[in-house]
């Protein structure tokens, strides 16, 4: 689950990699030793993920530090969105 990885600070390519695990967007056969570079090179893939979790940060779910480089989950409960 999303908010167990991330339940401790991790570096935002790292916290990119679960995320795209988690979307299915990356396998897990190609573990994150081996797609570091994925998300240090500016390409859609590492725009796109670092702007879904600075969406995630505007939307109270993560919280981030030291400037945007490290992330962690920070809901204590799921979102009601109808409330």
């Amino acid at each position: 689950m999303f908010a167990k990885d991330l339940e401790d600070w991790v570096d935002w390519d790292q916290a990119a990699y679960v995320l795209g695990l988690r979307l299915g967007a990356i396998t897990a056969e190609v573990p994150f030793s081996k797609s570091k570079r994925l998300f240090w090179e500016d390409g859609p893939v590492s725009r796109g993920l670092h702007a879904a979790l600075l969406a995630l940060v505007e939307a109270g779910l993560l919280e981030a530090r030291d400037e945007e480089a490290q992330f962690r989950w920070v809901s204590t409960k799921p979102l009601n969105v109808f409330d």
